[in-house]
């Protein structure tokens, strides 16, 4: 599929009538049909095409699931062997051949210090069941029921998954500050910012009347995603991981979206050297298909036979396709590639904000890049950087995908234009991508509707 097709003038009627389908059928509760009303039919690599015959190049990637992009001709060619192959396509936990493969494989990349002594549970195919699992085992590990989460996380939907994230309210979570250099919890930013974070952590655990009982696990993510793409500073994780050990408290990692070379290392811990006690895994170790593990330290095993199942744990298709994206990524050298093409696409967006103040920081982790646009006109205030500006961001994304560009928004506000390109991106898409999104910015500037006015940015 072409980079630059043009889109025909008008969509046919068939299109419309399967969104207006959609829009009577299904819940409320939708979230990116109605961002981007579209009707995907085909799709390879970078690029989806849609019923209304329009080419649009995905930087959202099944929200970080594809990491080789759509149909990937290695994901297939898994996915048909073990069609072709008479073999079992619902096993449960059963032992096969195709699980086996695809253990060894995703053993083969962990941090060695934890695949030495490691142990992994199937869980059910979404990544919130297996923070649920990862919950459940520390728990049961320690005899605690405390849990240590940060601000601004998210770690899924369901409910021991949403108490850890950060719009929770009235639960068994301690809250504590994520270092975040742009809006700095104590106004400073940088290395001191990030050292109050962790000084602040620290004392909360050691005071006797702080209200914190020795908890059962700290949850946290190398990159808040959702959050609004924001990295941990790596001497932060450090800190993080000699306070929890010294302390016995197990730490668990939420690597679900940052993991499969995404940041630009295997795993996002790497970039620290921080080996956690829990590694929570699923979208792109699945290869486009659901499934969902945990890896973990074997003295944590503790549970019981039964302590945490689920009847679509054994996804043959989603592992034989994990299998194969995991080893097409470490023999291609795919994580070396999202670092030197993540920076490169960083460096080109610092550029263009320098004649775009609207946006407000560029930041991000290899082919995990996050644009916080801001409002410039609105009243002062004494925090250090300008509010945000969810307006502007949400007419971005509607010109980014009228040029054929999809993206989607994050952080506290949706103010957060975020780019998850498969890690197989060219040169040349990489080009273009950012050759609209700067259109897109542009045009967006000219018309979104400022706040509390009926003005233009």
């Amino acid at each position: 599929m072409a980079v630059t097709e043009p889109a025909p003038a008008a969509p046919p009627a068939a299109h419309e009538g399967i969104l207006r389908r959609q829009s009577l059928r299904e819940s409320a509760a939708r979230t990116y049909a109605r961002s981007l009303p579209i009707v995907p039919v085909r799709a390879r690599g970078l690029t989806i095409e849609g019923a209304d015959g329009r080419r649009y190049l995905d930087c959202l990637s099944g929200a970080g699931t594809l990491a080789l992009g759509h149909n990937h001709p290695v994901v297939l060619e898994a996915i048909k062997k073990v069609l072709d192959s008479g073999a079992p396509l619902h096993v449960l936990d059963l032992a096969t051949p195709v699980k086996d493969a695809f253990t060894t494989e995703l053993f083969a990349t962990l941090p060695g210090e934890l695949a030495a002594d490691a142990r992994i549970q199937f869980c059910g195919p979404a990544g919130t069941d297996a923070v649920e699992a990862a919950l459940k085992l520390v728990r049961t590990a320690t005899g605690r029921e405390g849990l240590l989460a940060f601000t601004g996380a998210y770690h899924g939907m369901t409910a021991g998954a949403l108490d850890a994230s950060g719009g929770a309210t009235d639960v068994r979570v301690t809250r504590l500050p994520f270092p975040h250099d742009y809006r700095c919890p104590f106004g400073i930013g940088g290395e001191r910012g990030a050292e109050l974070a962790a000084r602040w952590t620290e004392h909360l655990l050691d005071d006797p009347k702080g209200g914190v009982p020795s908890p059962a696990g700290m949850i946290l993510e190398p990159v808040q995603g959702e959050g609004g793409v924001i990295p941990a500073p790596d001497e932060w994780m450090r800190r993080m991981r000699a306070l929890t050990a010294a302390r016995s408290i197990p730490l668990i990692a939420d690597e679900v979206q940052t993991g499969v070379a995404r940041t630009g290392t295997f795993w996002a811990v790497e970039h620290s050297g921080v080996v956690p006690d829990v590694l929570v895994l699923s979208k792109a170790i699945g290869g486009s298909l659901p499934l969902a593990v945990i890896v973990y330290r074997s003295e944590l095993d503790a549970w019981q036979p039964g302590a945490h199942a689920g009847t679509f744990r054994g996804n043959q298709l989603a592992m034989a396709a994990g299998a194969a994206t995991l080893a097409f990524v470490r023999e291609n050298g795919l994580a070396d590639r999202a670092a030197t093409l993540g920076a490169r696409m960083l460096g080109q967006l610092q550029g263009l904000s320098v004649a775009h103040p609207s946006m407000g920081d560029v930041r991000g982790r290899g082919l995990m890049i996050g644009v916080e646009l801001v409002d410039l006109d609105a009243p002062a205030t004494d925090a250090a950087a300008p509010p945000p500006a969810p307006a502007l961001a949400a007419a971005v994304q509607q010109e980014c995908l009228r040029r054929g560009l999809i993206v989607e928004l994050g952080g506290r506000h949706s103010s957060v234009v975020r780019l998850l390109p498969p890690l197989t991106l060219t040169d040349e898409q990489a080009t273009a991508v950012l050759d609209r999104f700067a259109d897109a910015l542009a045009a967006a500037e000219r018309t979104a509707p400022r706040p509390d006015s009926g003005q233009s940015y």
